[in-house]
């Protein structure tokens, strides 16, 4: 109750409200490690998940590195904006193997006015994690959706590994650029199923971009068994140029409509977050705990009958099922 109720006076209020110093220390606390957060972050998470706003929506944008996505990350801040949309951005870099540091440059990257109260921009490093994403980017991510209307996710860019963006974004977008080698060969291992729509980017390149966009129109027939019924769009974009970016955004708005429409939306995210808590729960337990529990398909079943508005308590509850089993085993 200590930590519920610091969190509500001092944090919650404040970050709601806005104010990108509130934000800004919600998000450091999320990313702090250790037993002495643990409490007060649960709390945190609770009640920002209670809060998150009913508009909000999430884009993952994703993609080989130097294929532009920090330069079209900022086109698409500003073409948001002009349509009146509040943005946060997450954007993700890769932290080294030897000094565990990251550099955090895509926000430098990413141009904006710093005094536009609609717009924070947060570089998080990936640290040990793998997927493109950080290891506390979901944490992260319910303090923007309580404040935000657009949040906008973009990954390491470390090729074939980008697929976790998919359980975290209701719309994905893949950044390909013309003239970097066969565009089917890093289009296979499974990300033609991710992106609903692949942005061929840096198409002033007019032949090279007229090629990949030929070929690409060829690879998505692969993606559509896995879409829900959406059809793959391909765009084309200049970063460098300002051009493409209305587009993206109008192509990102019908697949919002269309999940909307159809009822998948939410159903959607309730899924996402049932498989943040098993994430969460195999980080500590790995495959060994999801077999003690019955498997995953089990393990689901039991997190979606639990408050998963509450993620951190969600796993407690699964850790206590996995104790409870190992002291009857030992009986």
């Amino acid at each position: 109750m200590k930590f519920r109720n610091m969190v509500t006076v001092l944090d919650v209020d404040d970050i709601l409200g806005g104010g990108k110093k509130a934000v800004a220390r919600a998000l450091n606390l999320l990313e702090e490690k250790g037993s002495s957060c643990y409490e007060r972050n649960k709390a945190l998470i609770d009640r920002l998940s209670r809060k998150a706003r009913p508009e909000r929506y999430v884009v993952g944008i994703t993609g080989p590195p130097g294929v532009g996505k920090s330069t079209l990350v900022s086109r698409l801040v500003r073409e948001y904006r002009s349509r009146g949309k509040t943005v946060g951005v997450i954007a993700v870099d890769p932290s080294s193997k030897r000094s565990g540091g990251a550099l955090l440059g895509d926000r430098a990257r990413i141009s904006h006015d710093p005094d536009d109260e609609g717009i924070f921009i947060r570089s998080m490093a990936t640290g040990s994690h793998m997927g493109g994403l950080a290891w506390r980017t979901r944490h992260c991510l319910t303090v923007l959706e309580a404040v935000y209307d657009v949040i906008v996710l973009e990954t390491v860019g470390v090729g074939q590994s980008e697929t976790e963006i998919d359980q975290v974004a209701d719309s994905v977008a893949y950044i390909v650029q013309p003239g970097s080698g066969d565009i089917l060969q890093f289009m296979k291992a499974g990300i033609m199923e991710i992106p609903h729509v692949i942005v061929v980017n840096k198409a002033d390149q007019k032949v090279l971009a007229a090629r990949a966009q030929s070929d690409l129109m060829v690879a998505k027939a692969y993606s559509q068994s896995v879409l829900d019924g959406w059809e793959l769009k391909v765009v084309m974009t200049s970063a460098l140029e300002g051009w493409g970016q209305k587009e993206l955004v109008d192509i990102i708005e019908d697949h919002r409509g269309f999940l909307t429409e159809r009822g998948i939306l939410e159903e959607r995210r309730r899924q996402k977050r049932i498989g943040w808590v098993r994430m969460l729960f195999k980080e500590r337990f790995g495959d060994f705990g999801l077999e003690v529990l019955g498997g995953e398909g089990n393990v689901d079943s039991l997190i979606a009958r639990s408050d998963i508005l509450n993620p951190l308590e969600s796993v407690e509850m699964l850790v206590e099922k996995v104790l409870r089993s190992k002291d009857l085993n030992h009986e």
